[in-house]
């Protein structure tokens, strides 16, 4: 018996909606739209077939059939979209994270040792009145040395110390071309720290670098005597490794200074018995200093009769080296994170 049009579109529905209760993923839902209203799917067939009835019998037909394409197709998207947000559930739930958990701590860098310090010496010395000035590491023989009173042929300009780009210009050896600078562009008074990176040819080892940092100081005004000078350094190292560190002064040479010394403290590493660090001597150089060289005024223009003045210059990991307690230089340059780690907080 042959079934009608009507029948078999009921039959295909409730096939439909069979088989949309068994899906278990988009996929499967997908290929039943195929199966069934795809270009040659059931329903498709069905509405193809309309053409070969009687003319009148196509109009109630084609209602019919679309009818039930439109319930087919809402409940295709009903089914799709449930699973869909199952799938998502699912996903969900396996990628969950459990808020109460402790979380994993990032880790945390440190300031580099050498930055510490600077920042603790210049501290010090804004609080003394002093101002920060800097200036190029590249820079010109005469800033280097002749404002310096190093004329030419002086040992200290001998190509084994000193790192040359050229005949004229240097990597400077000190960080007292700042200085000169400073007082070619103002008048005194002058009081200012400069804090920098210098180079020398020297061979790496516990207590030397061919590339270091230091921190020197000038204070140029009326009556600045050598009573200042030593005031104003013991007062620094009192201030920065505490009141009972040892201090001394011995009689020196600097050819940007008369009279000249260096200032030693009590070796912090071993603390006074002698060691590596302090070449067994218990004591620790710490910077040299002395009252301005006349001809060193006199070549930034100042009146040397009137003016006077001090300066020093001391090696930054020469301080921190007393500070920490660290055996040798090359450390501040190994990058070696166990090292700096220990810095950690300050």
């Amino acid at each position: 018996m042959t079934t009608s049009l009507g029948e078999r579109l009921e039959q295909l529905r409730r096939e439909v909606e069979r088989d949309l209760a068994t899906a278990s993923s988009p996929d499967d839902v997908e290929e039943l739209r195929v199966r069934v209203l795809g270009k040659k799917g059931a329903l498709t067939r069905e509405a193809k077939a309309i053409g070969a009835l009687p003319p009148e019998e196509r109009p109630a037909a084609g209602e019919t059939v679309n009818t039930v394409k439109n319930a087919i197709e809402a409940a295709i998207a009903e089914a799709l979209l449930a699973l869909q947000h199952h799938a998502l559930g699912e996903r969900l739930a396996a990628e969950a994270i459990d808020v109460t958990l402790p979380g994993r701590r990032r880790g945390q860098g440190t300031r580099h040792p050498l930055s510490i310090v600077t920042a603790e010496l210049l501290d010090i010395f804004r609080r003394m009145g002093f101002a920060v000035a800097t200036g190029p590491e590249v820079e010109t023989a005469w800033h280097n040395f002749e404002a310096l009173n190093i004329p030419s042929g002086h040992p200290a300009r001998e190509e084994m110390d000193t790192l040359y780009v050229d005949d004229d210009v240097v990597l400077r050896t000190h960080t007292s071309p700042v200085q000169i600078r400073v007082m070619e562009s103002q008048p005194p008074p002058v009081r200012i720290v400069c804090p920098g990176r210098v180079f020398r040819a020297d061979a790496p080892d516990a207590s030397h670098s061919p590339y270091f940092h230091q921190i020197e100081g000038l204070w140029v005004d009326e009556g600045i005597s050598l009573a200042h000078l030593k005031w104003a350094l013991t007062e620094f190292v009192h201030e920065y490794f505490g009141p009972a560190v040892g201090v001394r002064f011995r009689p020196s040479y600097f050819p940007f200074t008369e009279p000249s010394a260096e200032l030693d403290i009590a070796c912090q590493v071993c603390g006074g018995a002698g060691c590596a660090s302090c070449k067994r001597s218990g004591w620790m150089e710490l910077l040299g200093c002395g009252m301005v060289h006349p001809a060193v005024l006199e070549a930034v223009g100042y009146d040397s009769e009137r003016w006077t003045g001090f300066a020093w210059g001391m090696g930054i990991e020469r301080i921190a080296i007393n500070k920490f307690g660290i055996p040798d230089i090359r450390m501040f340059f190994e990058n070696d994170v166990r090292f700096l780690h220990k810095f950690a907080g300050r």
